[in-house]
């Protein structure tokens, strides 16, 4: 008996605690109680022009559920300097620890400003990948992006001008130069490149902010918009590189400093400027997972809604390995999100 006993019971033993060399498919839904969460507590501020409440209220959601999941997570694109943020930080450990060794990319609220604003397009974002995989861009918050659908792929380069991408990527789809679109983030920056765009006789999609989903977008073959170009956040442009993955398009960045204080630290943390970092470079696993839940209204998900006694969210999830995109519709009794704040006081 007793020699039945013991390996039933090491057998038992194992269960409790899997190991995995890789993320599985179970980490999806995981993934996606965060960023929900993220969204859901971020809904009181929607409008109200304050968007570090909005930020604080979404990352301490998220790092609450994170908590829960049964992974070894290192955050390697966090809330960083850049946001003073005191959890989600780079460098921090999330997760239970019981199971794979993760490099995880958080943006809470993609679009704080939009959210703030009340405007559309904020999204609450976590990406996933191997260990080691992710690029770090250590100092280095602005970088030159490029994204497109898989048309793209050998046909298109930052190493081009825009206009030359334009009618490269027109003939790789097979339509007219006026039918593309290209979406740049409304910045100051960008009036060149706007200038350069609808003189090759393309239109332009303008980004009040949210240029992770603008890149998406770009990728995804039912969208109206064909490529995203321009200079917008170094962080986010690995969170959408582990999208452009799953989604199997096209992606290149080089860092571009917008400050001089900005390019003294790039250069003191061994960036090199000249170089075009293609889609492995930015993130080289084949296993990366990348989940969004809507917070406002917008074009690639829909925001947060009250139904009732009901909250009801829509996100996307993604995964690379299988090439697969999901959309995960819940619906959240309200009630129990009250019972979760009391708990809390």
């Amino acid at each position: 008996m007793e020699d039945t006993v013991a390996p039933v019971a090491q057998q038992l033993d194992s269960q409790k605690a899997p190991v995995f060399d890789n993320p599985d498919r179970n980490l999806a839904m995981e993934l996606v109680r965060a960023t929900e969460a993220a969204a859901i507590r971020a809904v009181p501020f929607i409008g109200r022009g304050d968007k570090n409440a909005a930020d604080g209220a979404a990352v301490d959601a998220m790092r609450t559920f994170l908590a829960t999941v049964a992974f070894d997570g290192v955050i390697v694109i966090g809330e960083g300097e850049k946001d003073e943020a005191p959890m989600l930080f780079n460098g921090e450990h999330v997760g239970n620890g019981r199971g794979p060794s993760c490099d995880i990319a958080v943006d809470p609220i993609d679009g704080t400003s939009l959210t703030a604003a009340g405007r559309q397009n904020a999204l609450s974002v976590i990406a996933v990948a191997d260990r080691g995989t992710m690029y770090d861009p250590v100092d280095a918050f602005y970088m030159d992006k490029l994204v497109a659908g898989p048309e793209a792929i050998g046909v298109i380069s930052l190493e081009q001008s825009i206009g030359d991408n334009i009618r490269e990527l027109a003939k790789a789809k097979r339509r007219d130069v006026e039918e593309i679109v290209v979406a740049v983030l409304d910045r100051p920056r960008h009036a060149e490149l706007i200038e350069e765009i609808r003189a090759a006789g393309a239109g332009t999609r303008l980004m009040r902010d949210g240029d992770v989903a603008g890149g998406i977008n770009a990728s995804r073959w039912e969208s109206r918009i064909d490529m995203c170009a321009g200079a917008g956040g170094t962080p986010e442009g690995v969170i959408t590189a582990c999208a452009i993955k799953a989604l199997g398009g096209f992606m290149e960045g080089r860092l571009s400093p917008q400050s001089d204080e900005e390019h003294r630290k790039v250069i003191a943390a061994g960036h090199d400027l000249t170089r075009v970092l293609a889609l492995d470079d930015l993130v080289s696993s084949d296993n990366t997972y990348f989940v969004a839940t809507g917070v406002t209204d917008g074009q690639l998900l829909d925001g947060v809604r009250r139904k009732g006694p009901l909250i009801r969210t829509e996100s996307l999830v993604l995964r690379s390995k299988t090439g697969t995109a999901r959309r995960v519709i819940a619906e959240h009794r309200a009630e129990k999100w009250l019972e979760k704040d009391s708990h809390r006081d």
